[in-house]
């Protein structure tokens, strides 16, 4: 800018998208996840699962590295690394023979397998991940148990417990309705059985009343018809009587 010449102020425009560059969209650290804790027996073999959610397109330079802290030690050191493709084994440590990669950076898995276990393979294993240009975000630990032979989980246990149970009430809960169900239906028969009976006793005096009802203009009607005639024959004699006294 010329000496002299009036100053601008910054395009609004430009400190708006500096803003959200710098306040409303700050760079999102990669997420890594472990179990909490894992139980083997010894001479077996246990998997340590990582995976890890990133806000970028799994890239051709990503990298997991598993690392080993003793249980009781305060160092932690390399045991596993995987980068460009490829799997690498440290030399050095108890672990340099007996340990598997089983990942697939694709579905944004970098587990391994740990074989032939042994009392002294207990401790944390940690497990970091870089995912370029995502590399910032905190680790992820398990913790190994080995025992001799593996405990059954307490929280199994109670699931298990609560399934039983829960299956047992739903099992009564449906026979009670199954039971309920068939009675219902039989009172309903019975009741329309009971109905039907009381229709048909109803009916047949309703049969007879109609056919008394209907016999009873009849026999009036026959009577009628009798005391007319009777009384027309009683006139006839009458009047041939009357004629024969005339005659005389």
């Amino acid at each position: 800018m010329a000496p002299g010449a009036p100053w601008s102020s910054p395009s609004p425009v430009l400190a708006v998208l500096l803003f959200f560059s710098l306040v409303l969209c700050p760079a999102q650290a990669i997420v890594v996840y472990t179990d909490r804790e894992v139980h083997g027996a010894v001479g077996s073999r246990v998997t340590l699962h990582c995976s890890f959610w990133s806000s970028e397109w799994v890239s051709d330079d990503i990298s997991f590295t598993w690392r080993y802290q003793p249980e009781g030690g305060r160092d932690a050191i390399s045991i596993f690394h995987y980068a460009k493709g490829q799997p690498y084994i440290d030399e050095v440590g108890t672990f340099k023979e007996r340990i598997q990669w089983v990942g697939d950076p694709r579905w944004k898995d970098g587990s391994i397998v740990i074989h032939n276990l042994d009392y002294s393979d207990n401790g944390t294993f940690t497990c970091d991940v870089k995912n370029p240009p995502d590399i910032v975000g905190k680790t992820s630990k398990v913790t190994l148990y080995v025992f001799e032979k593996v405990p059954t989980r307490y929280g199994v246990v109670l699931g298990a417990v609560i399934g039983g149970v829960l299956g047992g009430v739903l099992l009564l809960l449906l026979l009670f309705y199954l039971v309920r169900y068939c009675w219902l239906r039989r009172q309903a028969a019975l009741q329309r059985r009971l109905s039907a009976m009381e229709k048909g006793r109803f009916h047949k005096p309703g049969k007879d009343s109609s056919k008394r009802g209907r016999q009873t203009p009849v026999l009036y009607a026959m009577l009628d018809h009798s005391r007319s005639t009777k009384a027309a024959s009683e006139k006839k004699s009458k009047g041939l009587g009357e004629s024969r006294k005339d005659k005389k």
